[in-house]
């Protein structure tokens, strides 16, 4: 999906095959989009805020083991593997300028091409602005006092203190690292929507101009249908 979604933002002559799993909630496609981090030749850029915008959206510093959705960092030297690619990019800075960007073969490290710019998409759809985690954070919290009050009225005390703990371990995470586990549970809330509204999916990242093809639809159509009543 990571690929898909990045592809679609990044040209025109892309074609996807995909299951039902297409009209499946995804992240918002404004928010993905915003939250890309970039770098262009000869841009002022110090290497700590390159640093600070890959860990934002979800990319972890791995300098032993560099797999996908890592960046590892060597001096001035910043290699970062998109969590949706086959191969890394390398951003070489002297001083606070960037002086260099190219894709690599993220096992041997040999150049492929030379690039001016580049930009790098969230590791997760499901990554938003600090003031939007904070707002969804306020609205889970509300949700979960109402469960809760609901769970221990029918005496299910043993759920509510499951749930509670549970609730209340996630939102740490969210709050200090940005995600959790299981963070899709949670998307109405990091999107802001009403409670029975559509979430945004993979056909969201779509232009408005672009073709479907239905395969089987005497089974997709109603399918389709169900998700959006």
């Amino acid at each position: 999906r990571l690929r898909a979604t990045s592809s679609l933002m990044e040209r025109e002559d892309v074609v996807i095959v995909a299951t039902v799993s297409a009209i499946y909630g995804l992240g918002d496609p404004a928010e993905y989009r915003a939250l890309m981090a970039t770098a262009a030749v000869g841009e002022e850029r110090p290497r700590d805020a390159i640093l600070e915008d890959l860990v934002r959206i979800q990319y972890s510093r791995n300098d032993a083991s560099f797999e996908r959705g890592t960046f590892r960092v060597r001096g001035d030297t910043i290699e970062v593997f998109p969590a949706y690619d086959e191969q890394a990019v390398r951003i070489e800075l002297f001083g606070d300028r960037v002086e260099r960007i190219a894709k690599i073969d993220p096992l041997t490290g040999r150049p492929i091409a030379e690039l001016k710019r580049y930009a790098v998409y969230p590791a997760t759809h499901y990554v938003v602005r600090r003031p939007a985690l904070e707002a969804a954070v306020r609205a889970i919290r509300l949700e979960l006092g109402e469960r809760l009050a609901e769970l221990r009225g029918q005496g299910r005390l043993l759920e509510a203190q499951r749930l509670e703990s549970r609730t209340h371990f996630d939102i740490d995470m969210m709050l200090e690292i940005g995600t959790c586990a299981g963070i899709e549970n949670y998307s109405r809330h990091l999107s802001g929507r009403r409670a029975g509204e559509r979430p945004a999916c993979l056909l969201d990242y779509f232009p408005a101009d672009y073709l479907t093809i239905i395969d089987e639809s005497h089974a997709t159509l109603p399918q389709l249908g169900g998700m959006y009543e």
